[in-house]
């Protein structure tokens, strides 16, 4: 009897124990999640593209001679940076150019003979007015084919070149010893302030760029951003790229020929719901975000209309009472429970 009793009375505990641990009700899983207050606004639209830093065709020179000759010293280099009349080299005029300087000479002293000649016979009446007007414009035209060789520069044998504006030198076409021909090129200038972005967009955006826009411009390489401003659209398609180039500007002295450059374009600005990028659900089905009510994630079906790192702008019912789930957004399902990270 008594181990009757013993036995009935440790089963009762056991069974007491059992239903003790069964009454406890299961905990229920959630989701650990960020979030953020969803606010009506705008971001800025923007096109990027990638472009290289170029000398303008509007802001480059070519120095060149107009007289045949010879490159007799050079004091600058592709990359030199120069200012407005600065010496680069020096040229000797060829032998045969000078030659014909000094034959004009010459021929203007000897129109001019003529004409005194010419006039003194009239006074004589040994010589007619029509030949007087002959030797008159003999020696207008000897003065002419004259200035026309001293504007070429024939008149001076050993000739400076001199930089027309400052600028850099982006291109030297021949060295010290060289023989030119006339208006052969010497080398090529940019001016300072002439220097253009050139990039190249999708032939689709063409429409929505125009002249006046603002940009934001980084190097490739790296660094602080720049502000630019486009200055020109092409109307075709640049054949190497089959792209559409656009000339952007920037601070002068910014930027070096050849430099990489990454640019957004600004052409207008989109608005909507913005939310934070990660809050965006897009796999599994239509774009959508989740909102916190009472602890659980409700879907909103939205309208993706700008998607940006920094932030998406989106249509759709989202409550503006009613906190967006950022961090943990791809981790939950309509109905999830939720709980707020610290």
């Amino acid at each position: 009897m008594r181990n009757a009793a013993l036995l009935l009375a440790t089963a009762t505990l056991i069974l007491g124990a059992c239903g003790s641990g069964s009454s406890d009700p299961a905990p229920t899983p959630s989701v650990m999640v960020t979030v953020a207050k969803p606010v009506r606004g705008a971001l800025p639209a923007t096109i990027t593209a990638y472009g290289t830093a170029s000398p303008s065709e509007a802001g480059t020179e070519t120095v060149s001679m107009a007289q045949p000759g010879q490159l007799t010293s050079l004091s600058v280099t592709q990359g030199s940076a120069v200012r407005a009349g600065q010496v680069l080299g020096t040229f000797t005029v060829a032998p045969s150019a000078r030659s014909a300087f000094l034959q004009a000479v010459a021929a203007v002293t000897a129109a001019e003979k003529q004409r005194r000649s010419t006039a003194d016979l009239l006074s004589q009446h040994l010589a007619t007015s029509d030949q007087l007007a002959q030797a008159d414009k003999g020696v207008s035209d000897a003065h002419t084919a004259l200035a026309a060789l001293k504007a070429e520069g024939a008149g001076n044998a050993v000739q400076s070149l001199v930089a027309p504006f400052a600028g850099v030198v982006t291109a030297v076409s021949a060295a010290p010893g060289d023989r030119t021909q006339p208006g052969g090129a010497i080398m090529t200038l940019a001016r300072s302030g002439g220097i253009l972005v050139t990039a190249g967009i999708d032939p689709a955006d063409r429409d929505k760029v125009v002249p006046g826009q603002k940009a934001s411009m980084k190097r490739l390489s790296g660094g602080d951003s720049l502000a630019g401003q486009v200055v020109r659209v092409d109307h075709m398609l640049n054949p190497k790229t089959r792209m559409v180039d656009v000339d952007l500007s920037f601070p002068a002295g910014a930027l070096l020929p050849g430099e990489g450059m990454e640019v957004a374009i600004r052409t207008g600005e989109v608005a909507g719901w913005v939310v934070p990028h990660a809050s965006v659900v897009t796999a599994g089905g239509p774009a959508r975000v989740f909102q916190d009510v009472a602890g659980k994630a409700k879907a909103v079906p939205v309208q993706i209309r700008l998607s940006t790192p920094e932030g998406d702008v989106v249509d759709g019912a989202v409550d503006a009472n009613r906190p967006i789930i950022v961090e943990g957004a791809y981790q939950v399902n309509d109905g999830d429970a939720v709980r707020r990270g610290q």
